[in-house]
């Protein structure tokens, strides 16, 4: 992911949990607020709560490549930001995917209603 489509710091983080909207599952919680870019950035959090390090990095590893593999069913020009959960290292692979998925819907991020 090029690290300008990426959100960094902490303010930014800070806005879209005050001003954004947001759904929440077992496995993951979805915050997204409109950008005036045009495109997309995306930010993953995973605490500390979550476990050790290896479990923290598994689930932010799973979590981008959810991501990514459904970038192109989003609509353009918004900031999300997804929270990892305990569940999210250890989900089935289909589940986490259709809970994104599912999310997203709830959001009215995908495009057209997919």
């Amino acid at each position: 992911m090029n690290r300008a489509w990426s959100i960094k710091e902490n303010y930014e983080f800070r806005r879209i949990y005050q001003r954004g909207t947001s759904a929440v599952s077992g496995s993951m919680v979805v915050y997204c607020r409109k950008n005036k870019l045009g495109r997309n950035r995306l930010g993953i959090t995973a605490s500390t709560k979550i476990g050790e390090a290896v479990t923290r990095n598994r689930a932010r590893r799973r979590l981008r490549e959810v991501y990514r593999l459904n970038r192109d069913k989003l609509r353009e020009g918004w900031d999300i930001i997804l929270v990892a959960r305990g569940r999210t290292a250890a989900v089935s692979w289909k589940e986490l995917n259709d809970t994104f998925l599912r999310l997203c819907r709830k959001l009215e991020l995908l495009e057209g209603g997919r």
